[in-house]
Formats: structure tokens, C-alpha cells, sequence
């Protein structure tokens, strides 16, 4: 009975976190540190603005992986995400990552209902139930593939709930439950797999932590949310 009870709990708490307008209609930022192997690197960070039933997500990633102060990979990226009545209408990013240029371009055919893409490695039609591959979005824990913000590709993905768990962060305790994101394709190749860890406060909503290994451990760490 008691293990029945938990997973009703559980499931009442993810439901919650997946509603976008009861977690960000007060947000004006959120903060991410992003960490390779420990040693902070860069950063991600969103800034939202609302309007009635619009909102706007800014995000600026930066980020550089140096060895003897040569620089071995690099991103700098800066996108914008539009919203209406919590439906994605529009979305623009421009990135450069070592010195290459890549670039999401992304619009909402009202007649089809389905998203335009206009992108560095897509171009095409992708269904609507797609959201933006960014980690302060917790909807995509609770779908099933994802449009990558630095390119336009879609990505089909499995989300599976591993268990709850207690992690600290900056020495404040989170009460987060623990996912498990990886690519349905399992052929693909390294740098094209999703394979992510992934901690949500469901209480709150907010994705805490993300980890994933890829020549190295990296993470993104919550900072701040105002």
C-alpha cells in the first residue's frame, strides 16, 4: 500500500513540474553553472519576460574547454524562445562552437499546426508536442523528442523516472527525483546521442542538475532563480 501511496505522490509532483505557467509565470531568470570535471567552465543563463499570456525566454551559453591554455572546445551561443499561452510560436538561435557557425530557426504553422524548421542540420516539419532541447524547460522530461537549440535537429528520446534522491548544491539539500534521458536510437553516434542525467525539484519545478559524460564529466548546476 505504502509503495502505491509514493508512486501517486510522485506522479502528482512530475504533473506539477510539467505545467509551464504555474513554475515560470514569476520567473524573471534562472542561472546555470556549467562544470567539466568539477572546474567550472561557463555558464547557461535565461531571462524571462511576460506578457498577459506571452512569454519570452533568453538564454546565453558560453562556455571553453582549455588544456595549457589552448583553447580545445568552445560555444558561444545566444537564442530567443517565444511563447503563447504556453504553446512555443517562435524560436531563433545563432551559435558559434569552434569557430563554426550554427543556427535554429523556428516557427509555428497555424494551418498545419506543426513547427518550420530552418536549421544548420534540419530543415523541414516537426510535430508540435516538440519542445526546445533546454534545460530550464522541465516539459522535456515528459516527451517524447526534442529540437535541438543549437541546430534544429529533432531528436527521439526515452525519458525513464530512476528514483528519488536528496543531492546538495552549494550546500543546500534538494529533494529531487532523478531521471534518466537517452536517445531512442541507440545507434547513433557519441556526439549525436542523448544520454543524460537529469534531477528535478518537483516541489519547485526547476531542473537542479544535468551530468553527462563526454571526454569528461559535465554538468549544469542550478545557481540562481529569481
Amino acid at each position: 500500500m505504502k509503495k502505491y501511496f509514493y508512486i501517486i505522490i510522485i506522479l502528482l509532483f512530475v504533473s506539477k513540474a510539467f505545467s509551464q505557467t504555474d513554475h515560470y509565470k514569476n520567473i524573471s531568470i534562472i542561472e546555470m553553472d556549467i562544470l567539466r570535471n568539477g572546474e567550472k567552465i561557463g555558464y547557461s543563463n535565461y531571462y524571462f519576460k511576460h506578457d498577459g499570456n506571452k512569454m519570452e525566454v533568453k538564454n546565453n551559453t558560453e562556455f571553453e574547454v582549455k588544456l595549457l591554455n589552448v583553447s580545445l572546445f568552445s560555444i558561444k551561443s545566444v537564442s530567443i524562445e517565444n511563447y503563447i499561452n504556453d504553446k512555443l510560436v517562435f524560436f531563433k538561435s545563432d551559435t558559434l562552437q569552434n569557430d563554426k557557425k550554427k543556427y535554429a530557426n523556428l516557427k509555428l504553422n497555424e494551418n498545419s499546426n506543426k513547427f518550420i524548421i530552418d536549421g544548420s542540420s534540419f530543415k523541414g516539419e516537426a510535430e508540435i508536442n516538440n519542445v526546445i532541447g533546454n534545460w530550464w524547460n522541465s516539459k522535456i522530461l515528459s516527451v517524447s523528442s526534442q529540437i535541438s537549440p543549437l541546430s534544429g535537429s529533432v531528436k527521439e528520446q526515452n525519458v525513464n523516472l530512476l528514483k528519488k534522491e536528496t543531492i546538495i548544491i552549494d550546500g543546500k539539500n534538494y529533494d529531487t527525483l532523478h531521471f534518466k534521458l537517452k536517445s531512442k536510437d541507440e545507434s547513433l553516434p557519441g556526439d549525436k546521442k542523448l544520454d543524460f542525467d537529469v534531477w528535478l525539484d518537483p516541489r519547485e519545478g526547476f531542473i537542479v542538475k544535468v551530468s553527462y559524460e563526454r571526454l569528461g564529466k559535465w554538468e549544469y548546476i542550478l545557481k540562481k532563480v529569481e
